[in-house]
């Protein structure tokens, strides 16, 4: 999907979230990246081959 340069990692890399955001929806809380990924704004992502990544947001709870 990425057709600028430098290229935006791809969506099974392990810094995908470096991606252009081309597309942000406020009202639903998402935004897709150059590389196909659909973050959601508490940080979890659909991948373009259907797997989910839960979100990963810090919670301030020590551990």
């Amino acid at each position: 999907m990425c057709a600028h340069e430098p290229r935006c990692p791809s969506a099974d890399a392990p810094d995908r979230e470096a991606a252009r955001t081309v597309r942000r929806d406020e009202a639903v809380g998402f935004s897709v990246l150059c590389n196909g990924v659909l973050r959601w704004e508490d940080t979890g992502e659909l991948l373009p081959d259907g797997q989910i990544i839960a979100p990963n947001r810090p919670t301030g709870v020590p551990a």
